[in-house]
C-alpha cells in the first residue's frame, strides 16, 4: 500500500505516545497500540502437556463411574424395597384371609400339649368353617363399635370341639384396615380399660348343624378371650361353651375361668383353657404364616 502523502496534504501531528512517524531514511518504529488492541490482547496459549490430558480424562471417567454407581445403587435399593419377599407384615397380613388356604388358617386338628387344666394335653377337631364375611352381622354391636377405629376388612370363623365332644369353641380373626399406630392404640385401650373382660363385648358363636355345635348360640357362651395383635392388623378371639346346649348365666373371661379358685361350671369344665388354648394356636399359626410370606418371595 502507498503511504506517500499527496501534494498539499497536511502531515499528521506527532503521536501522543512519543513515537516518531515514519520518515524516509529513518528506521520505522511500531505504531502505538489502539484501544481495541489493548483490551483484546490475548495471552499465548501453552502447549497442552500429555500428562495433564490423561489426568483430565481420568477425572471424567472417575466422575462418570461414581454417578453411575450412585444411580445403580439407588435403583437396586428401590427394587429390593419393592420386592414382594420383603413386604411389610401389615401388607401381607391384611390380605391373608384371601391368600392363605383355610386349612392353614384353621387346621383341621389342633394339638394342645399341656393346654388343659393342670397341664393336661388337649386335641381339638374342626367341625365347621363359616363363610368369610364382614363384621356387621358376626359381631355384637358394641364390639363392632369398639373395633371401628381400625375398621373391618374381613372376618373369618371356625368352630372346634374337644376329643370328648363335650365342649365347643368358636375362634375368629378380624382382619382390620388399621395401620401400626391404630392397632397399638386399640391394644392399649383393651388392656388399660379391661375391655376383654366385659360381657357386653363377647364375640358371637358360629353354630354348625348336625354337629356338637348345633345348639351353640349367644346364650351358650360361657367364656371368651379377645386379643388385639400389633405385629399384624388382626384381632383374634375365641368363645367356648358346652356341647349340650345349656344356657350359661354367668359367663367369665378366660383369665377368671382359668383361676385356680374359680368354682363356676365353666371353670370346672376347663372351658377357659379351651378358649385360650385354641385362640393361642390359631394366633401362632397366623404369625408364622405372615412372617413366612413376608420374608420369602413367592
Amino acid at each position: 500500500m502507498d503511504l506517500t502523502l499527496r501534494p498539499g496534504a497536511i502531515p499528521p501531528p506527532p503521536h501522543p505516545g512519543g513515537y516518531a512517524p515514519y520518515r524516509h531514511g529513518h528506521r520505522p518504529y511500531p505504531g502505538p497500540e489502539t484501544p481495541a488492541e489493548t483490551t483484546t490482547r490475548l495471552r499465548p496459549v501453552r502447549t497442552r502437556h500429555p500428562a495433564r490430558s490423561a489426568a483430565a480424562a481420568a477425572c471424567v471417567v472417575l466422575g462418570l463411574g461414581l454417578i453411575g454407581g450412585a444411580v445403580t445403587g439407588a435403583y437396586l435399593t428401590s427394587e429390593s424395597s419393592a420386592y414382594p419377599g420383603v413386604r411389610d407384615p401389615y401388607v401381607t397380613g391384611r390380605t391373608a384371609w384371601r391368600d392363605v388356604p383355610v386349612d392353614t388358617l384353621f387346621p383341621r386338628t389342633l394339638k394342645g400339649e399341656g393346654a388343659g387344666p393342670g397341664g393336661a394335653d388337649r386335641v381339638w377337631t374342626r367341625i365347621g368353617v363359616a363363610p368369610d364375611s364382614g363384621c356387621t352381622t358376626a359381631l355384637d354391636p358394641l364390639l363392632l363399635t369398639t373395633l371401628r377405629p381400625v375398621g373391618c376388612e374381613r372376618l373369618l370363623r371356625a368352630t372346634y370341639t374337644d376329643a370328648t365332644s363335650s365342649s365347643v369353641t368358636t375362634v375368629g380373626m378380624v382382619f382390620t384396615e388399621g395401620a401400626t399406630d391404630g392397632m397399638r392404640a386399640l391394644s392399649t385401650r383393651f388392656t388399660d380399660q379391661h375391655l376383654d373382660t366385659r360381657t357386653d363385648l363377647m364375640p358371637r358363636t358360629y353354630s354348625v348343624k348336625g354337629t356338637p355345635a348345633a345348639g351353640f348360640g349367644d346364650g351358650q357362651r360361657a367364656t371368651w378371650t379377645v386379643h388385639v395383635l400389633t405385629e399384624v392388623p388382626v384381632v383374634v378371639f375365641a368363645v367356648s361353651g358346652f356341647a349340650d346346649g345349656r344356657t350359661v348365666t354367668d359367663p367369665q373371661p378366660v383369665a377368671r375361668a382359668m383361676a385356680a379358685d374359680s368354682t363356676t361350671a365353666a371353670a370346672q369344665a376347663g372351658l377357659g383353657h379351651e378358649a385360650k388354648g385354641i385362640a393361642d394356636r390359631i394366633e401362632r399359626g397366623l404369625r408364622r404364616t405372615v412372617t413366612d410370606l413376608s420374608e420369602n418371595p413367592q
